[in-house]
């Protein structure tokens, strides 16, 4: 049977794959900053996916630090996409009026809810279906 957290945090990979797999799409040019999140959207997806199997068991303890070091890759570009240094493929340009505001909110939310998830992942606690309780 698949744990709680397990379930959270391949809910949290699902959306947080999926977003960046739309958001990278959504680009009008391919730049550096799409590519990243495309294909982190991919690898995040698979290991959310990967969670919900019994080959997780094979992940063991390196589940949650995968997830922490994904969650820091987004915040790092967005960080990146807001301060201006990384162009996010949306042709608005770097002008003054534009600079520092190419960053996602949504991304960044989801990027949160996934370094808390690893976090929780990372800790080794998992919910106890039968009971409710930590085992």
């Amino acid at each position: 049977m698949v744990s709680n957290t397990r379930l959270y945090g391949a809910a949290i990979a699902f959306a947080s794959g999926l977003y960046s797999m739309w958001s990278a799409s959504m680009a009008s040019r391919v730049v550096t900053s799409s590519w990243l999140m495309g294909v982190l959207g991919v690898v995040v997806l698979v290991h959310g996916a990967v969670l919900l199997t019994d080959y997780a068991d094979r992940l063991g303890s390196v589940s949650g630090p995968l997830m922490i070091g994904y969650a820091v890759v987004m915040l790092l570009n967005q960080t990146l996409l807001g301060a201006g240094l990384m162009d996010d493929g949306s042709a608005m340009g770097m002008s003054g009026a534009t600079a520092g505001m190419g960053w996602d909110v949504g991304m960044v939310a989801l990027a949160v809810l996934m370094l808390v998830s690893g976090l929780i992942m990372a800790r080794g606690d998992t919910m106890d279906t039968a009971t409710g309780g930590m085992r």
